[in-house]
Protein backbone atom coordinates (compact mmCIF):
# COMPACT_ATOMS: atom_id res chain seq x y z
CA UNK A 1 0.00 0.00 0.00
CA UNK A 2 1.39 3.68 -0.90
CA UNK A 3 2.47 5.54 2.08
CA UNK A 4 1.07 8.66 0.49
CA UNK A 5 -2.81 9.33 -0.75
CA UNK A 6 -3.63 10.16 -4.68
CA UNK A 7 -2.83 13.63 -5.56
CA UNK A 8 -5.76 16.12 -5.15
CA UNK A 9 -5.03 18.70 -7.52
CA UNK A 10 -7.36 21.26 -6.09
CA UNK A 11 -5.45 21.41 -3.00
CA UNK A 12 -1.93 20.59 -3.76
CA UNK A 13 0.72 23.44 -4.78
CA UNK A 14 2.12 23.01 -7.66
CA UNK A 15 5.61 22.18 -6.92
CA UNK A 16 4.57 19.25 -5.08
CA UNK A 17 2.92 17.83 -7.74
CA UNK A 18 5.82 18.62 -10.03
CA UNK A 19 8.01 16.34 -7.39
CA UNK A 20 5.98 14.25 -5.48
CA UNK A 21 9.20 11.55 -4.96
CA UNK A 22 9.74 7.68 -6.50
CA UNK A 23 6.54 6.04 -5.02
CA UNK A 24 3.61 4.93 -7.03
CA UNK A 25 0.51 6.13 -5.24
CA UNK A 26 -1.57 3.65 -7.24
CA UNK A 27 -1.47 0.78 -9.79
CA UNK A 28 -0.80 2.35 -13.24
CA UNK A 29 -0.23 0.09 -16.18
CA UNK A 30 1.60 1.35 -19.13
CA UNK A 31 2.32 4.48 -17.47
CA UNK A 32 6.25 5.91 -17.15
CA UNK A 33 7.50 5.62 -13.49
CA UNK A 34 8.52 9.13 -13.42
CA UNK A 35 4.48 9.29 -12.82
CA UNK A 36 3.30 8.44 -9.21
CA UNK A 37 -0.22 8.55 -10.35
CA UNK A 38 -2.75 9.65 -13.07
CA UNK A 39 -4.23 13.25 -11.57
CA UNK A 40 -0.58 13.73 -11.32
CA UNK A 41 0.67 12.94 -15.02
CA UNK A 42 -2.24 14.86 -16.39
CA UNK A 43 -0.47 18.07 -14.33
CA UNK A 44 3.55 16.94 -15.48
CA UNK A 45 2.49 16.62 -19.11
CA UNK A 46 0.81 19.81 -19.30
CA UNK A 47 3.62 21.39 -17.26
CA UNK A 48 6.37 19.75 -19.28
CA UNK A 49 4.54 20.56 -22.65
CA UNK A 50 3.44 23.98 -22.45
CA UNK A 51 5.58 26.00 -19.20
CA UNK A 52 8.77 24.38 -20.52
CA UNK A 53 8.29 24.56 -23.82
CA UNK A 54 9.24 20.96 -24.23
CA UNK A 55 6.32 20.68 -27.00
CA UNK A 56 7.49 17.55 -28.87
CA UNK A 57 6.96 15.23 -25.95
CA UNK A 58 3.62 15.70 -27.19
CA UNK A 59 4.71 13.38 -29.96
CA UNK A 60 5.12 10.57 -26.83
CA UNK A 61 2.15 11.69 -24.89
CA UNK A 62 -0.27 11.87 -27.54
CA UNK A 63 -1.09 8.78 -29.82
CA UNK A 64 -0.55 8.63 -33.72
CA UNK A 65 -3.97 8.77 -34.24
CA UNK A 66 -5.70 10.34 -31.40
CA UNK A 67 -9.01 12.28 -31.90
CA UNK A 68 -9.02 15.49 -30.74
CA UNK A 69 -13.05 16.92 -30.15
CA UNK A 70 -14.30 20.43 -30.68
CA UNK A 71 -17.29 22.46 -31.33
CA UNK A 72 -15.21 24.40 -34.54
CA UNK A 73 -14.06 20.96 -35.76
CA UNK A 74 -12.06 17.89 -34.81
CA UNK A 75 -8.13 17.33 -35.39
CA UNK A 76 -6.46 14.10 -35.18
CA UNK A 77 -2.90 12.79 -34.21
CA UNK A 78 -0.12 13.44 -32.26
CA UNK A 79 1.67 15.86 -34.72
CA UNK A 80 -1.16 18.31 -34.90
CA UNK A 81 -0.97 19.04 -31.05
CA UNK A 82 2.59 19.61 -31.67
CA UNK A 83 2.13 22.04 -34.29
CA UNK A 84 -1.17 23.67 -32.81
CA UNK A 85 0.41 24.01 -29.94
CA UNK A 86 3.71 25.92 -31.24
CA UNK A 87 0.67 27.97 -33.49
CA UNK A 88 -0.66 28.99 -30.14
CA UNK A 89 2.83 29.93 -28.82
CA UNK A 90 3.49 32.22 -31.43
CA UNK A 91 0.36 34.11 -31.02
CA UNK A 92 0.15 33.77 -26.89
CA UNK A 93 3.70 33.53 -26.17
CA UNK A 94 3.80 33.87 -21.92
CA UNK A 95 0.78 31.74 -22.05
CA UNK A 96 -0.18 29.37 -18.57
CA UNK A 97 -2.07 26.59 -18.07
CA UNK A 98 -2.34 26.57 -14.70
CA UNK A 99 -4.52 23.56 -12.93
CA UNK A 100 -7.21 24.45 -11.28
CA UNK A 101 -9.06 20.54 -10.89
CA UNK A 102 -8.71 17.22 -12.38
CA UNK A 103 -11.84 15.18 -11.84
CA UNK A 104 -10.76 11.98 -13.06
CA UNK A 105 -12.07 7.96 -12.98
CA UNK A 106 -10.40 4.43 -13.69
CA UNK A 107 -12.21 3.24 -16.92
CA UNK A 108 -10.85 -0.37 -16.64
CA UNK A 109 -8.59 -2.11 -18.70
CA UNK A 110 -5.71 -0.07 -17.99
CA UNK A 111 -7.45 3.29 -19.44
CA UNK A 112 -8.25 6.48 -17.26
CA UNK A 113 -10.48 9.44 -17.70
CA UNK A 114 -9.53 13.06 -16.21
CA UNK A 115 -11.29 16.28 -16.87
CA UNK A 116 -8.89 19.45 -16.28
CA UNK A 117 -10.24 22.75 -15.39
CA UNK A 118 -7.21 25.35 -16.82
CA UNK A 119 -6.96 28.84 -16.10
CA UNK A 120 -4.90 30.13 -18.80
CA UNK A 121 -3.23 34.27 -18.71
CA UNK A 122 -1.30 35.12 -21.48
CA UNK A 123 -0.82 38.43 -23.57
CA UNK A 124 -1.18 38.69 -27.74
CA UNK A 125 1.80 38.99 -29.59
CA UNK A 126 0.59 37.63 -32.71
CA UNK A 127 -1.86 37.01 -34.63
CA UNK A 128 -4.37 34.54 -33.59
CA UNK A 129 -7.33 32.22 -34.82
CA UNK A 130 -9.60 35.14 -33.74
CA UNK A 131 -7.55 38.15 -35.65
CA UNK A 132 -4.47 40.19 -35.78
CA UNK A 133 -2.37 41.37 -32.86
CA UNK A 134 -3.65 43.66 -30.45
CA UNK A 135 -1.06 43.66 -27.26
CA UNK A 136 -4.27 42.48 -24.69
CA UNK A 137 -4.13 40.69 -21.59
CA UNK A 138 -6.57 38.12 -21.65
CA UNK A 139 -7.26 35.23 -18.60
CA UNK A 140 -9.96 32.55 -19.67
CA UNK A 141 -11.08 29.16 -18.82
CA UNK A 142 -10.53 25.78 -20.49
CA UNK A 143 -11.49 22.07 -19.31
CA UNK A 144 -9.50 19.59 -21.15
CA UNK A 145 -11.44 16.19 -21.13
CA UNK A 146 -8.62 13.02 -21.65
CA UNK A 147 -8.60 9.30 -22.35
CA UNK A 148 -5.38 7.96 -21.19
CA UNK A 149 -4.08 4.49 -21.78
CA UNK A 150 -0.44 3.71 -22.10
CA UNK A 151 1.55 6.84 -21.11
CA UNK A 152 -0.92 8.02 -23.94
CA UNK A 153 -3.68 10.47 -24.34
CA UNK A 154 -6.20 8.13 -26.51
CA UNK A 155 -9.19 10.99 -26.94
CA UNK A 156 -9.48 14.29 -25.92
CA UNK A 157 -12.65 17.05 -25.84
CA UNK A 158 -11.62 20.06 -25.64
CA UNK A 159 -13.88 22.89 -24.74
CA UNK A 160 -12.34 26.19 -24.24
CA UNK A 161 -14.23 29.58 -23.45
CA UNK A 162 -13.81 31.38 -27.04
CA UNK A 163 -15.99 33.79 -26.39
CA UNK A 164 -14.01 35.52 -23.34
CA UNK A 165 -11.20 35.70 -25.51
CA UNK A 166 -12.37 37.04 -28.52
CA UNK A 167 -14.01 39.66 -25.82
CA UNK A 168 -10.78 40.29 -23.87
CA UNK A 169 -9.03 40.74 -27.31
CA UNK A 170 -11.29 43.50 -28.18
CA UNK A 171 -13.26 42.14 -30.82
CA UNK A 172 -16.95 41.49 -31.86
CA UNK A 173 -17.96 38.28 -31.54
CA UNK A 174 -20.43 38.10 -34.26
CA UNK A 175 -17.94 39.61 -36.53
CA UNK A 176 -15.38 36.64 -35.71
CA UNK A 177 -17.98 34.24 -36.14
CA UNK A 178 -19.07 35.58 -39.51
CA UNK A 179 -15.25 35.90 -40.62
CA UNK A 180 -14.56 32.02 -39.78
CA UNK A 181 -18.41 31.41 -41.45
CA UNK A 182 -17.27 33.22 -44.17
CA UNK A 183 -13.34 31.33 -44.62
CA UNK A 184 -15.24 28.08 -43.92
CA UNK A 185 -17.29 29.18 -47.62
CA UNK A 186 -14.05 29.90 -49.43
CA UNK A 187 -13.08 26.26 -48.21
CA UNK A 188 -16.01 23.95 -49.01
CA UNK A 189 -16.65 23.52 -44.94
CA UNK A 190 -19.52 23.83 -43.34
CA UNK A 191 -19.97 23.55 -39.34
CA UNK A 192 -23.47 22.49 -39.51
CA UNK A 193 -22.97 19.43 -42.08
CA UNK A 194 -19.96 18.51 -39.99
CA UNK A 195 -21.81 18.44 -36.81
CA UNK A 196 -24.46 16.10 -38.46
CA UNK A 197 -23.49 13.03 -37.00
CA UNK A 198 -22.89 14.46 -33.38
CA UNK A 199 -26.96 15.98 -34.02
CA UNK A 200 -27.64 12.89 -34.75
CA UNK A 201 -25.97 10.74 -32.00
CA UNK A 202 -27.34 13.42 -29.59
CA UNK A 203 -30.85 12.00 -30.36
CA UNK A 204 -29.92 8.48 -30.35
CA UNK A 205 -27.08 7.06 -28.31
CA UNK A 206 -27.35 5.37 -25.09
CA UNK A 207 -26.48 7.76 -21.99
CA UNK A 208 -24.20 7.72 -19.18
CA UNK A 209 -25.48 5.93 -16.17
CA UNK A 210 -25.92 9.15 -13.78
CA UNK A 211 -27.35 7.29 -10.80
CA UNK A 212 -24.01 5.47 -9.65
CA UNK A 213 -23.64 8.13 -6.36
CA UNK A 214 -25.21 10.33 -5.06
CA UNK A 215 -22.75 13.61 -6.13
CA UNK A 216 -23.37 12.32 -9.80
CA UNK A 217 -27.19 12.38 -9.41
CA UNK A 218 -27.71 15.52 -8.00
CA UNK A 219 -25.07 17.08 -10.36
CA UNK A 220 -26.90 15.54 -13.60
CA UNK A 221 -30.03 16.84 -11.90
CA UNK A 222 -29.43 20.43 -11.87
CA UNK A 223 -27.81 20.35 -15.83
CA UNK A 224 -31.04 18.81 -16.81
CA UNK A 225 -33.05 21.26 -15.17
CA UNK A 226 -31.27 23.51 -16.80
CA UNK A 227 -31.77 22.52 -19.99
CA UNK A 228 -35.47 21.75 -19.21
CA UNK A 229 -37.20 22.94 -16.55
CA UNK A 230 -35.32 26.00 -15.27
CA UNK A 231 -38.32 27.08 -12.84
CA UNK A 232 -37.03 28.87 -9.69
CA UNK A 233 -38.58 26.70 -7.83
CA UNK A 234 -37.11 23.40 -9.19
CA UNK A 235 -33.46 25.19 -9.07
CA UNK A 236 -33.75 26.01 -5.82
CA UNK A 237 -33.86 22.43 -5.17
CA UNK A 238 -30.70 21.29 -6.52
CA UNK A 239 -29.05 24.85 -6.23
CA UNK A 240 -27.56 25.96 -2.91
CA UNK A 241 -28.77 29.72 -2.19
CA UNK A 242 -25.09 30.75 -2.34
CA UNK A 243 -24.27 28.95 -5.85
CA UNK A 244 -22.06 30.59 -8.09
CA UNK A 245 -22.14 29.50 -11.67
CA UNK A 246 -19.84 30.78 -14.49
CA UNK A 247 -21.29 30.66 -18.29
CA UNK A 248 -19.16 31.27 -21.59
CA UNK A 249 -17.92 34.99 -22.26
CA UNK A 250 -16.52 35.23 -18.30
CA UNK A 251 -20.36 35.42 -17.39
CA UNK A 252 -20.79 34.99 -13.12
CA UNK A 253 -24.33 33.79 -11.86
CA UNK A 254 -24.95 34.40 -8.20
CA UNK A 255 -27.55 32.40 -6.59
CA UNK A 256 -30.73 30.42 -8.33
CA UNK A 257 -32.23 33.27 -9.51
CA UNK A 258 -28.94 34.66 -12.01
CA UNK A 259 -28.55 30.56 -12.96
CA UNK A 260 -32.29 30.84 -14.11
CA UNK A 261 -32.07 34.03 -15.66
CA UNK A 262 -29.01 33.24 -17.79
CA UNK A 263 -30.54 29.79 -18.76
CA UNK A 264 -33.95 31.49 -19.78
CA UNK A 265 -32.49 33.33 -21.99
CA UNK A 266 -30.53 30.27 -23.63
CA UNK A 267 -33.24 28.68 -24.04
CA UNK A 268 -35.88 31.34 -25.42
CA UNK A 269 -33.11 31.58 -28.79
CA UNK A 270 -33.07 27.50 -28.77
CA UNK A 271 -36.73 26.30 -27.14
CA UNK A 272 -36.37 22.71 -28.15
CA UNK A 273 -32.86 21.63 -26.97
CA UNK A 274 -31.93 17.54 -26.20
CA UNK A 275 -29.41 16.81 -23.87
CA UNK A 276 -27.15 14.02 -23.72
CA UNK A 277 -24.71 13.55 -20.35
CA UNK A 278 -21.51 11.53 -22.33
CA UNK A 279 -19.60 11.12 -19.24
CA UNK A 280 -19.52 11.64 -15.56
CA UNK A 281 -16.58 11.23 -12.66
CA UNK A 282 -16.34 12.47 -9.21
CA UNK A 283 -14.03 12.68 -6.88
CA UNK A 284 -13.59 14.03 -3.12
CA UNK A 285 -13.04 17.78 -2.57
CA UNK A 286 -13.12 18.17 1.17
CA UNK A 287 -14.82 17.09 4.52
CA UNK A 288 -18.34 15.87 2.46
CA UNK A 289 -17.94 18.06 -0.36
CA UNK A 290 -17.69 15.99 -4.05
CA UNK A 291 -16.08 17.55 -7.55
CA UNK A 292 -18.30 16.15 -10.65
CA UNK A 293 -17.23 16.27 -13.70
CA UNK A 294 -19.79 15.38 -16.92
CA UNK A 295 -18.82 15.77 -20.67
CA UNK A 296 -22.16 16.93 -22.51
CA UNK A 297 -23.76 16.95 -26.00
CA UNK A 298 -26.66 19.13 -26.86
CA UNK A 299 -28.39 19.87 -30.05
CA UNK A 300 -31.20 22.75 -30.32
CA UNK A 301 -32.89 24.97 -33.08
CA UNK A 302 -32.27 28.48 -33.42
CA UNK A 303 -35.80 29.76 -33.49
CA UNK A 304 -35.75 32.71 -30.86
CA UNK A 305 -34.25 36.17 -31.00
CA UNK A 306 -32.17 37.72 -28.27
CA UNK A 307 -28.59 36.44 -27.32
CA UNK A 308 -27.72 35.17 -30.63
CA UNK A 309 -30.03 37.60 -32.94
CA UNK A 310 -32.24 37.16 -35.43
CA UNK A 311 -33.14 33.24 -35.79
CA UNK A 312 -32.91 31.17 -39.43
CA UNK A 313 -33.54 27.84 -37.89
CA UNK A 314 -29.89 26.65 -37.70
CA UNK A 315 -29.76 22.98 -36.38
CA UNK A 316 -26.94 23.61 -33.67
CA UNK A 317 -24.89 21.38 -31.82
CA UNK A 318 -23.35 21.76 -28.34
CA UNK A 319 -20.19 20.04 -26.78
CA UNK A 320 -19.88 21.29 -23.01
CA UNK A 321 -18.18 20.35 -20.14
CA UNK A 322 -19.56 21.14 -16.68
CA UNK A 323 -17.22 20.80 -13.36
CA UNK A 324 -19.60 21.05 -10.40
CA UNK A 325 -18.62 21.23 -6.40
CA UNK A 326 -21.53 19.54 -4.32
CA UNK A 327 -21.82 20.26 -0.86
CA UNK A 328 -24.60 19.17 1.09
CA UNK A 329 -26.59 17.41 -1.24
CA UNK A 330 -26.66 21.15 -3.45
CA UNK A 331 -25.08 22.61 -6.20
CA UNK A 332 -22.35 25.21 -4.49
CA UNK A 333 -19.74 25.94 -7.72
CA UNK A 334 -20.23 25.54 -11.57
CA UNK A 335 -18.30 25.61 -14.26
CA UNK A 336 -19.82 25.23 -17.84
CA UNK A 337 -17.85 25.62 -20.53
CA UNK A 338 -18.58 25.18 -24.36
CA UNK A 339 -17.56 27.33 -27.44
CA UNK A 340 -20.02 29.85 -27.97
CA UNK A 341 -17.61 31.28 -30.95
CA UNK A 342 -18.42 28.01 -32.74
CA UNK A 343 -22.20 27.70 -31.68
CA UNK A 344 -22.11 31.22 -33.44
CA UNK A 345 -20.59 30.52 -36.28
CA UNK A 346 -23.43 27.48 -36.84
CA UNK A 347 -26.25 30.34 -36.71
CA UNK A 348 -24.12 32.56 -39.24
CA UNK A 349 -23.50 29.01 -41.63
CA UNK A 350 -27.90 28.96 -41.28
CA UNK A 351 -28.71 32.84 -41.61
CA UNK A 352 -26.20 33.51 -44.94
CA UNK A 353 -27.57 29.82 -46.77
CA UNK A 354 -23.89 28.38 -46.89
CA UNK A 355 -25.35 24.93 -46.91
CA UNK A 356 -21.69 23.66 -48.14
CA UNK A 357 -20.99 19.86 -47.96
CA UNK A 358 -18.06 19.09 -45.97
CA UNK A 359 -15.09 17.71 -47.63
CA UNK A 360 -13.52 15.18 -45.54
CA UNK A 361 -10.01 16.04 -43.92
CA UNK A 362 -10.92 19.43 -44.30
CA UNK A 363 -11.86 22.17 -41.34
CA UNK A 364 -11.65 26.09 -41.46
CA UNK A 365 -9.75 27.18 -38.37
CA UNK A 366 -8.62 24.49 -35.97
CA UNK A 367 -8.34 24.62 -32.37
CA UNK A 368 -5.07 25.75 -31.22
CA UNK A 369 -4.90 23.93 -28.13
CA UNK A 370 -5.93 24.11 -24.84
Amino acid sequence: MASKPITHVATTDIEEMMAPGLERRMDLPGFDEEFVDFPQYIIRITERSWHDRDVEKCLDWYAEDCAIHTMAGDISGAQTVVDNTWATLKAFPDRRLDADIVIWSDEGDGAFYSSHLITSKMTNEGASEFGPVTGKRLRIQTIADCLCKDNRVIEEWLVRDNLAAVQQLGFDADRVAKDQAQSDKINNFSLIEFHTANRDAVQTKEQVDTNVSDAIQIAARALRSSFSDTSLETLREVYDFRASASFPGDVLAYGPDQIQAWMSELLKAFPDPKLSIDHAAEVPYLGNAMDVALRWSATGTHQGAGRYGAPRGAPVFFLGVTQFRIINSRVREQVTIWDDIALRRQIVTARNSYGLATLPGRRASPPLGP
